[in-house]
Order: structure tokens, then C-alpha cells, then sequence
């Protein structure tokens, strides 16, 4: 897991840099060129999510236990996790709250009848379709929950039970694989209904919310004395 570990380090710093080039690409794009530029640094954005659970499928199939406790996570981070992650459905909480953030910034240009083109400024068409994705979403999170009950469950049989320990290793192992492939492809769908501006500000708050509960997980940690 050691090799995981620091493959999530390098993997983290490197989402820092692509941040900081969602930050300065020019917000709304004025030329096809500027719209161009928008959608491969989201693309790029995308691939670096993509490798990074490429990457923990197989740290999935090398040790799915330690994978589940996610070492490489701090104490807080750890609390928030829902099987080994972030749960799906806060893409969609972070996308109501962004959209209400940009749309009171601007709201004397919206009520004038001015298109900001941010998540402030969101059409009826892509709110139903992000209420109908998050439908989706939650019942495919229960489902896997389900999963995961289940499979706790039967865990007392590992104590009994040596022959059975391959086979519930590998329902684990369905299950983080499973819960991994929900997030990938809930961050895939909510950047596709979005424009390239708005999957720019939505990638940037996202990643922040990410830096701030990890920055704040290591001085917990630190006044512990668990770093």
C-alpha cells in the first residue's frame, strides 16, 4: 500500500498545477480559441481522475482491506468516506451551491436579462437534467451500500471459516471497484451537461474542497500526533 500511498502524493500535487490551470484559462471564453483552451484543460482535468482510479483498481485487487481504510487519508478525510471515497451525490450538492454563489454575485446582471454563462447561470434543461442524474445516483449508491452490507454481514465467516476468505475478499473487491466506477462516472456525467465554463468553475470547487478537507485533516492530525 506504501507504493499507493505515494502514487496519491505525486497524484495530488499534480491536481494542484491542472487547479491552478482551470484558474487562469479566460472566463467566459471570447474566441473559439479561448473555447478550445476551456475544454482541454477540463479534458486533461478529467484524464488525471480517470488514471487516478485506474491506478486504485489494481491497488483494489493487490489489497482491497487496506484500500477500504484508505492509509494514504487523513483522520477527517477517513470520517467522510463512503467506501473508500467521496460519496457520489456531493457533486450535486456542490453544484446547487456553486450555482446559488455565482447566481447571487450576479444577480442584478441576471435579473437585467445578461447570460453570465457560470453556474449561476444554469438553464431549466440542465437543472432537470442534474435532478434526474442525482436520482439516478442515489440509488445506485444504495445499492452498492446493499452490497457492502451484505458482505458485512457474512464477515463473522472469516473467522470461521478459512475457505471462505477468498470468495469474501472478492465481493470487497466488487464493491470498492464498484463505488470507485460511481464516482468516475458521476464526474464524467456532471461535466458533460455542463458547458466548458461552467465544468471549469465545477472541476475548481470541487478540487478546493478537496485541498481545504485534506489541509485541514493534516493539522488535525498533527496536534494528535498522527503525522
Amino acid at each position: 500500500m506504501s507504493s499507493f500511498t505515494s502514487f496519491y502524493e505525486t497524484w495530488f500535487e499534480q491536481l494542484h498545477h491542472l487547479v491552478h490551470q482551470l484558474s487562469t484559462c479566460l472566463r467566459p471564453p471570447t474566441t473559439p480559441d479561448h473555447h478550445r483552451q476551456l475544454l482541454h484543460v477540463v479534458q486533461k482535468v478529467m484524464a488525471h481522475y480517470a488514471e487516478y482510479y485506474r491506478v486504485k483498481s489494481l491497488a483494489v485487487e493487490r489489497d482491497a482491506l487496506s484500500v477500504f481504510v484508505a492509509p494514504w487519508a487523513t483522520t477527517l478525510e477517513r470520517s467522510l468516506h463512503w467506501i473508500g471515497g467521496w460519496r457520489p451525490t456531493t457533486a450535486f450538492h456542490l453544484v446547487y451551491s456553486e450555482s446559488s454563489i455565482h447566481f447571487e454575485a450576479h444577480i442584478v446582471d441576471i435579473l437585467r436579462g445578461h447570460r453570465t454563462g457560470d453556474l449561476g447561470d444554469l438553464t431549466p434543461s440542465q437543472f432537470r437534467r442534474v435532478s434526474d442524474l442525482q436520482c439516478e445516483t442515489v440509488k445506485e449508491e444504495n445499492a452498492i451500500s446493499d452490497e457492502l452490507s451484505e458482505w458485512q454481514d457474512g464477515a463473522c465467516e472469516l473467522m470461521g471459516a478459512c475457505t471462505n476468505l477468498e470468495t469474501n475478499m472478492g465481493l470487497l473487491v466488487s464493491v470498492l471497484k464498484k463505488a470507485d466506477e460511481l464516482r468516475l462516472k458521476t464526474l464524467r456525467k456532471v461535466v458533460e451537461l455542463l458547458t466548458p465554463q461552467q465544468a471549469v468553475e465545477f472541476l475548481i470547487a470541487a478540487a478546493e474542497l478537496q485541498f481545504g478537507v485534506r489541509g485541514w485533516g493534516l493539522n488535525q492530525d498533527r496536534r494528535r500526533g498522527n503525522v
